[in-house]
């Protein structure tokens, strides 16, 4: 059973006094046969508690400086019409009571807690984004991560991994972009991709008719999950585990890439769609940065010396998360150079940044 939260705030450019404000809308809530309890908040203005018989709850606050708050809380399946004549009377009554006084008046959407399909992911400064999801595909656990597919309106079927938004099916922007937004030609070239598993990079990459592209992907769950549920990303490409130009190792990119060293062998491109840049350099973090730094130096010990290595980075606001990857570009066993874009991939509602990178 979800619940609906709606919010409506009044914004003044003087503190208002509770007792000549409340009373009057004191009437609004018991027509709606709503209890008020009133809390102590030891000088801090008003604080007050709604709730109904049908299980709404209503906070009022009126608090000692400019600003008016009102959250009505109310289980999904509640009467909406009803619930905005609540809301449209308070707003009404407040725009009376607090004429002169008001300088923004902002009341949202409601915001839907618990729901059956979640619709709620944050941008990676911390900012909710709220999607249109209207349906669970898929879901499993593999033996290294939940696996979701919902369904959004816009953007099609969407690949989440531990609740982070991998790739829609509207999210051919991102694949060009890892891919060298078309400044690469992949013909008769050794492609080697790590990740990837929604097939779309491998999908778009064999129209280019290369030589040959191997792509390593640790999770045959995924595999599977994409081959029926986003076939808009991948077309049929994941229907076979190998094609006259490709080959896909379901193993564990780190000791497949040690054995490349070892045996001398190396690639015209490494596209790395494993995971993108951390957000910082907390301990929780470092784990993440060490295999990042572990993937970046065998790639590019497998990398041409005319090669190119290619892989996403990270939103474009997360400028230090960013400088901190360029640093590790600096630290590698050999000198490179390069240079990055910025796209803008439709379902993560961001500006993403794409790293391209050779050899000097």
């Amino acid at each position: 059973m979800a619940l609906r939260h709606y919010t409506l705030d009044f914004k003044l450019s003087a503190a208002v006094d509770s007792s000549s404000t409340v009373p009057e809308l004191l009437s609004i809530f018991h027509e709606q046969q709503m209890t008020e309890t009133v809390h102590e908040t030891n000088g801090h203005g008003y604080l007050g508690t709604f709730v109904g018989k049908n299980g709404w709850l209503a906070i009022l606050r009126v608090p000692s400086h400019g600003l008016v708050t009102v959250d009505l809380q109310c289980y999904e399946e509640e009467d909406v019409a009803q619930v905005d004549n609540l809301l449209n009377a308070l707003e009404s009554k407040l725009k009376v009571i607090l004429a002169g006084n008001i300088t923004r008046i902002k009341r949202l959407p409601a915001l839907i807690r618990g729901a059956e399909v979640d619709r709620y992911w944050p941008t990676t400064d911390g900012r909710l984004v709220e999607y249109d999801m209207d349906q669970l595909v898929y879901e499993e656990d593999s033996a290294f991560q939940n696996i979701k597919i919902l369904h959004s309106q816009q953007y099609g079927n969407a690949l989440i991994l531990d609740n982070d938004l991998n790739l829609a099916e509207s999210d051919l922007a991102y694949t060009l972009a890892i891919m060298g937004s078309g400044r690469e030609n992949y013909t008769g070239k050794e492609v080697l991709i790590l990740g990837g598993g929604d097939g779309g990079i491998l999908f778009e990459m064999a129209k280019q008719k290369p030589k040959m592209v191997t792509m390593l992907d640790i999770d045959q769950k995924v595999i599977d999950a994409c081959k029926k549920y986003m076939r808009g990303t991948c077309g049929n490409i994941l229907d076979n585990l190998e094609g006259d130009c490709y080959q896909i190792l379901v193993e564990d990119c780190v000791p497949v890439l040690k054995k490349y060293v070892q045996e001398g062998k190396t690639f015209d491109y490494v596209i790395n769609d494993l995971t993108a840049i951390p957000i910082s350099m907390e301990p929780e973090e470092d784990s993440t940065w060490e295999f990042l730094r572990l993937i970046l130096d065998l790639s590019i010990k497998v990398l041409h010396p005319s090669g190119k290595y290619l892989t996403q980075g990270n939103a474009e606001n997360m400028t230090e998360s960013l400088r901190l990857y360029e640093e590790q570009l600096g630290k590698l066993s050999c000198p490179v150079g390069f240079s990055k874009e910025v796209v803008c991939v439709p379902s993560y509602m961001e500006q993403w940044v794409f790293y391209s990178v050779w050899k000097k």
